[in-house]
């Protein structure tokens, strides 16, 4: 197996226990008012940690690795870094699909790219000195980090109610 396929089963892992955090939301009397749950004072709702998700995996997939624009730029503007969470809280069912589509297009992306990629430096990441190696670690991170912020936003929320 690839080093790549290794990073890729790793994603596919992680998904699972984002998909399953979504579907503890789905269990609640409200999903759409727990995934608009804020934990404090200017924090993200677990909604907008998994449209992050998605939409990071869809820019790093696109703009970052292949220097094309995002399939979803309405929803880039309003999920990327940096962005401030706004109230329209997209459903479950959206979130789901935005995971799927921003998933689909990047393992098309990484299926462009063979181990001997692994120490390239893509332009979009020159000035970070970020090889793809290290890519492909910040995306499996990133998700995990943020699946835990939407669980213990959950648990909060659950902790109110």
């Amino acid at each position: 197996m690839s080093e790549i396929q290794t990073y890729i089963q790793a994603f596919q892992f992680n998904r699972t226990k984002t998909l399953a955090t979504l579907a503890e939301f789905e269990k609640q009397s409200s999903p759409l008012e727990a995934l608009a749950f804020r934990p404090g004072i200017g924090r993200a709702h677990a909604a907008w940690q998994f449209m992050h998700v998605a939409i990071t995996e869809e820019v790093f997939s696109t703009s970052r690795l292949l220097g094309t624009d995002p399939a979803f730029p309405e929803l880039v503007e309003r999920f990327r870094g940096g962005s401030t969470p706004d109230e329209v809280i997209p459903s479950n069912d959206e979130i789901r699909e935005t995971l799927s589509w921003a998933r689909t297009h990047l393992l098309a992306t990484l299926a462009t790219f063979s181990d001997q990629d692994l120490e390239m430096i893509p332009a979009a990441f020159a000035q970070r000195g970020w090889t793809l190696r290290t890519v492909l670690q910040v995306i499996s991170w990133h998700e995990a980090h943020h699946q835990g912020q939407a669980h213990i936003t959950l648990n909060l929320y659950k902790s109110k109610n």
